[in-house]
């Protein structure tokens, strides 16, 4: 059962409601982990799985009502990825991005934006600090290596 306190949806503590499942979707996108039948009658995502799209992307952890939900790590075959923790299926909370070329940005994200305080480190290894909003960046700081 899914409850909701405070707007925030949460998993019932009675761990006989959520089974261990494996699902192929029709095109072709792959499910193992934990889910619940629905009062419809619908199996739902919840609980922690891995799914493999049909073209190789690639979510390991947490789920909610059928959407990335709580900490989890998502990898492109580009190499790009997100580890950290997503709200709805979007990049929400704390998390680490990496970019295909190995730069990286670690910090707050808002609805799939870097968004309040972070840090980018770029391919030389160079950090950069402050608040970032969007693809703005105003005044950030580079750390000086001791």
């Amino acid at each position: 059962m899914v409850t909701a306190v405070n707007g925030i949806f949460h998993a019932s503590d009675n761990r006989e409601d959520v089974i261990k499942v494996s699902f192929i979707f029709p095109n072709g996108d792959r499910y193992e982990g934990e889910a619940f039948k629905s009062a419809s009658g619908v199996m739902v995502r919840t609980g922690v799985g891995k799914q493999t799209t049909a073209n190789w992307i690639i979510y390991t952890g947490e789920w909610l009502e059928d959407k990335m939900h709580g900490k989890g790590t998502l990898q492109y075959p580009s190499g790009v990825m997100y580890e950290g923790e997503l709200k709805a299926n979007m990049f929400h909370g704390m998390g680490t991005y990496t970019f295909q070329d190995g730069s990286n940005y670690k910090g707050q994200f808002l609805e799939n934006r870097m968004e309040g305080e972070g840090a980018f480190t770029n391919t030389q290894g160079v950090v950069w600090t402050g608040e970032f909003h969007g693809k703005a960046a105003l005044g950030l700081m580079m750390q000086h290596n001791v």
